[in-house]
């Protein structure tokens, strides 16, 4: 009768559940996910939940999974892979239902695993080339070019770009973009403009000093990330260089901080929570029909302008 599987009086009904409330009574969760050979969870794996632009993502996979009627277990694999896989025999343990899947790095072959076993996945955030997967990202060669057009447009013709680790692909697809706005407008690629980080704020402060110490540094900058963009202002403000007059500065993906730094970051705002929200409700589609053909859905990105360029 909890379930309503068949039609009882309103009066049994009302007692039952005033004996429940009395007693205290809850279903058995693990019995009736046997039952229903369902648990009403998912998994979400990423490699650092302290990152802003993933933990923004996390929020909006708990959010409509909460709408939606799931629980979500959140696991965080430091961006080591052997914890990724610790963490899927986990979740495969608890019985999820399914996965949101952001890598550690750009290897496929947890996910192709998870995929052969049966489960279903939806990978954010990341491309993993040769999986047929489900996948929703941003458009990362978008945002580079957004970035390095804007500042070409403020008059900058000497543009640095501090990249992300190489072995990430939304880190060389915003350098893409850096690049192809450069070439858009006629302006030569010069390497030793380029250089990377770690997508940490230190990371950025590093590749900042490398860059002003050039015998002809740049008049702007365009970090790959908001937290190397962070870093990169840092050094700036270190060196008494006037932000924008004196280099301009542009990053990526709108956290939260970056309307509070000072000058506020000028950056290209990614849909982190959408992004979020969008793989649970892929991942309840694949849930309810394994055998559909994967989807990748490109999400766009904008450009928000404040003060440091």
């Amino acid at each position: 009768m909890i379930n309503e599987t068949r039609f009882v009086s309103q009066e049994l009904k009302a007692r039952v559940y005033q004996a429940m409330r009395e007693l205290n009574y809850h279903p058995n969760a693990i019995a009736r996910s046997l039952r229903r050979k369902k648990t009403q969870n998912i998994g979400m794996i990423v490699p650092d939940i302290s990152y802003p632009f993933l933990a923004e993502v996390a929020r909006g996979v708990e959010d409509a999974g909460f709408e939606l009627g799931y629980n979500v277990i959140v696991c965080d694999s430091d961006g080591d892979l052997e914890r990724e896989a610790d963490y899927i025999r986990l979740l495969q343990e608890k019985k999820v239902d399914g996965i949101v899947f952001v890598a550690a790095g750009e290897s496929s072959s947890h996910v192709q695993t998870l995929i052969e076993q049966g489960m279903p996945v939806v990978v954010c955030d990341r491309d993993l080339p040769g999986v047929e997967v489900d996948t929703v990202i941003a458009d990362n060669v978008g945002s580079g070019y957004q970035a390095t057009e804007h500042l070409i447009d403020l008059g900058h013709r000497r543009i640095g770009c501090i990249a992300g680790p190489q072995v990430l692909g939304i880190s060389n697809k915003r350098g893409n973009g850096y690049k192809r706005a450069l070439g858009r407008y006629g302006i030569l690629v010069r390497e030793e403009l380029i250089v990377r980080g770690d997508f940490r704020c230190r990371g950025g402060y590093e590749a900042m000093r490398k860059l002003l110490a050039l015998d002809e540094p740049p008049t702007a900058v365009f970090a790959c990330n908001d937290l190397m963009a962070v870093g990169a202002i840092c050094t700036a403000s270190k060196r008494r260089l006037r932000i924008p007059q004196d280099v301009a500065i542009v990053g990526c993906d709108d956290i939260a901080l970056a309307s509070f730094t000072n000058p506020s970051l000028s950056t290209v705002a990614q849909p982190k929570h959408e992004m979020g929200a969008m793989a649970v409700e892929m991942l309840v589609e694949r849930i309810k029909d394994k055998s559909k053909p994967p989807t990748r859905r490109l999400l766009p990105t904008d450009l928000v302008i404040r003060d440091s360029g």
